[in-house]
């Protein structure tokens, strides 16, 4: 076994610490492994290299399971080389057979903690204050450090439209490629971004909750309205505005109000009540 800081040998006795407790700290990979298995030792020689190269940001962790069969046993291990990756005391990923470098990289990043995600969780921290400057300072040196990051380019879209700057949003939403656009975590962004812009310039709340009031009829104050509503997250009278702007008018914005009202729904995660009462009320408008 070579000699490194970052390399672990797991026995029944130590797995606890080695793995599940060290997995706290930086994501352990083990390796089950045995000495008659020639795919294993092919193995062991990439993953050293790996290991040495990330520098502690994980750590591997090596079971000879001719010598520990209870602790094989006990994980399931019914072929080898066969490895399984920890993170805060629970396995995450497994990997059977010899994997390419290319496959072992993919795991390992998925789960160790880069410069960059320290500097979104900051951005994030940044953005609950109001901070919309310093978030958005501080996810540029993010994208500096990984410039095809997409999960940060969504970020910076997010922070523009917290900062009321729609227009700088939708120019880095339209750097995304095609496939990612259409992930869901970017169609959501995509529909919030489409609210600020319609209540961008419009009349504050009250005035606009006045103006429907006053004319149940003003469907471009109603839209906007709701458009309000979304952006605060009161999803209830959003909707209300919404199916109420697709009863009278179909050909208002494009049916716009059957379409604000599907992305409303996508938006109000985990109000699958309210979502299924409105889904329902939509249908029998509809046939």
């Amino acid at each position: 076994m070579q000699d490194s800081p970052y390399v672990f040998e797991a026995t029944e006795a130590n797995f606890d610490t080695v793995v599940l407790a060290n997995s706290h700290q930086a994501p352990v990979l083990v390796d089950f492994w045995a000495d008659w298995c020639g795919p294993c030792k092919m193995l062991m020689p990439l993953l050293d290299q790996l290991v040495n190269e990330y520098q502690g940001k994980f750590l591997l962790a090596k079971v000879d399971t001719e010598a520990q069969q209870a602790l094989a046993m006990s994980h399931g291990i019914r072929s080898i080389p066969t490895l399984k990756l920890f993170k805060d005391g629970q396995e995450v990923e497994e990997l059977m057979g010899a994997q390419p470098e290319s496959v072992l990289r993919a795991t390992i990043d998925r789960h160790i903690t880069r410069e960059s995600d320290l500097l979104r969780a900051q951005a994030r921290e940044a953005l609950t204050k109001g901070d919309t400057s310093g978030a958005l300072a501080l996810l540029e040196q993010a994208q500096a450090l990984e410039p095809e990051n997409y999960d940060i380019v969504l970020d910076r879209a997010a922070a523009h439209v917290a900062a009321g700057q729609s227009q700088a949003a939708r120019e880095l939403m339209q750097t995304l490629p095609l496939n990612v656009s259409e992930e869901p975590a970017a169609a959501r962004l995509a529909s919030h971004l489409d609210f600020a812009e319609a209540a961008e310039d419009a009349a504050p709340r009250d005035a606009l909750e006045q103006a429907v009031q006053a004319n149940g009829a003003d469907l471009e104050s109603r839209y906007r309205l709701g458009a309000r509503y979304t952006l605060d997250g009161d999803y209830e009278p959003a909707m209300e505005q919404f199916l109420t702007i697709m009863q009278r008018d179909r050909k208002f914005r494009d049916d716009g109000g059957r379409r604000a009202l599907l992305a409303v729904f996508d938006l109000a995660q985990g109000e699958d009540e309210l979502v299924g009462r409105y889904r329902r009320r939509m249908s029998a408008a509809l046939y």
